[in-house]
């Protein structure tokens, strides 16, 4: 249960016995999912189309949501709206929020990179395309196995001991 005098963190929430906020795995998931299949339909269309433009269209999505959940709150964020709303009903499965702040904020570099190249030309299309197939992994790992890449990086870099892990992945 949140904590009723808490001020409300920029990313989670305050869960009791939880010592860091902590985000729902389920939700979480399920946005990587959504990031996914839009990223592969834009893949798709790109490459039957000729055209980039759908790709820089779904990089700049990307770019937008990993931007909102970082920088302003991830409650704000159009994927996790979309994740909690289809697993409202579902019993919550708590993980650390710092760890999945982490992931994302290596999402935000991913996608900026993706996207000044793209946009700018300044590197040949199989490049971008293996940039976005990076992504498309880490997102289909996450969606799929709830393994986390930017969490695994956190856990072994970070000075701040990494908690509430997916499948309790920072345990062992």
């Amino acid at each position: 249960m949140p904590h009723a005098t808490d001020t409300a963190p920029r990313t989670g929430e305050h869960v009791d016995g939880y010592e860091v906020p902590v985000l729902d795995e389920h939700a979480v998931r399920i946005a990587a999912g959504i990031l996914l299949a839009i990223g592969i339909t834009a893949l798709t269309i790109t490459l039957a189309s000729d055209s980039i433009r759908p790709l820089q269209m779904f990089g700049m999505f990307f770019l937008l949501d990993m931007t909102t959940r970082v920088l302003i709150s991830d409650r704000l964020s159009l994927t996790l709206a979309l994740g909690r709303a289809l697993t409202r009903r579902r019993r919550r499965h708590w993980v650390g929020a710092p760890q999945k702040v982490f992931a994302w904020w290596l999402a935000l570099g991913l996608a900026a990179i993706s996207c000044v190249t793209m946009s700018a030309g300044m590197v040949p299309l199989p490049v971008t395309l293996g940039l976005c197939g990076v992504c498309f992994t880490v997102l289909l790992l996450e969606a799929t196995l709830g393994w986390c890449a930017g969490c695994a990086l956190h856990q072994r870099f970070s000075r701040q001991p990494t908690r509430h892990c997916a499948n309790g992945a920072c345990d062992r």
